[in-house]
């Protein structure tokens, strides 16, 4: 950590080691989040995530090579984050988290929550829970259909454009009465609809979005930054 600390400073790096962060979805956009916040130092981190490698993922996720398709992605990942740091307090939970589970998991006391959840239910219940117990927490929103990385910006949510999923975080969250600052990674490129595609027979999910491999990986490197600069006070 000699160049983190040369950055950073020995105070931040020390505060770092200490904090524990919550990383849920760790597909394309979380796995790259979970590991820049350890290469960044953070010393506790949960993640989670119930899905297995597919072939499918391997233009676009960190975790996704073919000697890992069916392996799943907490598994993989929680070996790479060892190997990165061998002293991390490390958390694996390979589970689907259901909307009503929410405030449960958030009793383990985050320092923050990331959140790359790309089912609207549980990702809402997630974010609501944060925001109504005062957890700070960074969402990732839509970064498929896209392919421009210089339009990819921070916002509160209710000044995304252009993007459907930020659209219904926001009303569902406002359904709830909960109107709340929620700091967002997302694009303001107009996504592209000929790269979205229905499907049927996949649980919560009715669309196979077109993806291309850098834009995930650029959604989870803001994630983390914007967890790194507010947890050492560089905003």
């Amino acid at each position: 950590m000699q160049r983190t600390s040369l950055l950073l400073g020995d105070n931040n790096l020390q505060h770092l080691q200490q904090c524990h962060v919550l990383v849920v979805g760790v597909g394309g956009v979380g796995a790259y989040a979970a590991e820049m916040l350890v290469r960044a130092g953070i010393g506790r981190i949960t993640i989670l995530d119930s899905d297995c490698v597919a072939a499918s993922n391997i233009n676009r996720q960190l975790v996704a090579l073919h000697s890992t398709i069916g392996k799943p992605k907490v598994d993989v990942l929680a070996q790479r984050l060892l190997d990165i740091n061998p002293a991390l307090q490390l958390t694996v939970q390979q589970r689907y988290l259901e909307a009503d589970d929410a405030e449960k998991l958030l009793q383990a006391k985050y320092d923050f929550v990331v959140d790359a959840i790309d089912t609207v239910a549980p990702k809402v219940a997630l974010l609501a829970a944060c925001l109504q117990q005062n957890i700070a927490v960074v969402s990732s929103m839509g970064a498929g259909a896209r392919i421009d990385p210089s339009q990819i910006k921070y916002a509160d949510i209710n000044q995304t454009t252009h993007c459907g999923l930020a659209r219904a975080v926001r009303s569902r969250l406002r359904k709830m009465n909960i109107r709340h600052k929620l700091p967002v990674v997302y694009s303001t490129e107009i996504p592209q609809a000929d790269a979205v595609e229905e499907v049927t027979g996949e649980r919560n999910k009715r669309t196979t979005v077109g993806t291309v491999s850098y834009m995930p990986a650029i959604f989870g490197c803001y994630l983390a930054a914007y967890v790194i600069q507010r947890l050492t006070q560089h905003d």
